[in-house]
């Protein structure tokens, strides 16, 4: 079977010849394993069988797609967040929304000008595309991206006592996401489309349930859709526990549920 058809027939819970395999790692990780391998770091995912070809064109991009030689390396990307590598990986070192009042949030411009920029990753990743299994990764899109653009503190004060900040904001996140998926879509030979929100916390979801249902689910919903209206298989990522709202990404259409973190409550493998 070639990497693509393995995939494929796995999502459709077909047998398949070996299990399909993706990984990936932070830059260091990857040098690391290719000097034990002596092969260039380029060359890891073929060497460890790797089936899926995928690309950050969100705004994941900017935060581990960029690394930077040294300590205290600086960067700002195209949604005006500036990041600085503190240890191994890039962390934010200032959102640009947070100390914005509320004229000045509704004045914020996602950044639809960045288009082609962002998009150029997964060009790469398209044309060496071969018997691969191709996605493409527009996360995070919603209430994380407020997180990185607002600070996760205002934005989850927001979210309590000023929703009226919020739920423009998140619409308009969604927005540009529903924009990103479709463009990439219409552009690309994709087989999945892969999303990502990051609203699990180690022991609980970082918003209540019924929150987010009222706040975020309609908007992911719309971004979900862009991928089933192609008959894209739809990924979504969240780490740690959100045990309460699995039954809703399913009616939603979700097919790729990632990562499934064991350690936390609700989330053991065998029992979901």
């Amino acid at each position: 079977m070639t990497s693509r058809a393995r995939v494929c027939a796995a999502l459709r819970k077909e047998s398949v010849d070996r299990v399909p395999v993706w990984m990936w790692y932070h830059p260091e990780t990857a040098a690391a394993l290719a000097r034990e391998l002596e092969i260039p770091p380029v060359r890891l995912a073929d060497a460890l069988g790797d089936d899926i070809r995928q690309a950050w064109v969100g705004n994941n991009y900017a935060m581990e797609g960029i690394v930077h030689p040294e300590e205290g390396g600086t960067h700002t990307d195209a949604w005006g967040i500036e990041w600085i590598r503190i240890g191994a990986f890039n962390q934010v070192k200032r959102s640009p929304l947070s100390d914005a009042g509320p004229e000045e949030i509704r004045k914020y411009t996602f950044p639809y000008a960045a288009t082609e920029d962002l998009l150029a990753s997964m060009a790469r990743a398209a044309s060496d595309s071969g018997d691969y299994f191709i996605g493409c990764d527009i996360s995070p899109c919603l209430l994380e991206l407020l997180f990185r653009i607002r600070g996760m503190e205002e934005t989850l004060v927001d979210i309590a006592g000023d929703p009226e900040i919020t739920e423009p904001l998140i619409r308009r996140a969604a927005d540009f996401a529903v924009h990103l998926a479709a463009a990439a879509a219409d552009r690309f030979r994709l087989d999945w489309l892969w999303t990502g929100d990051d609203v699990g916390g180690q022991r609980a979801l970082i918003v209540s349930p019924d929150r987010w249902r009222a706040i975020v689910r309609p908007h992911l919903e719309r971004i979900f859709a862009v991928g089933k209206s192609r008959g894209l298989p739809v990924a979504y990522h969240c780490c740690g526990t959100l045990r309460p709202i699995i039954p809703d990404l399913v009616e939603m259409g979700l097919d790729v549920l990632n990562p499934i973190q064991s350690n936390c409550p609700g989330m053991d493998a065998a029992e979901l």
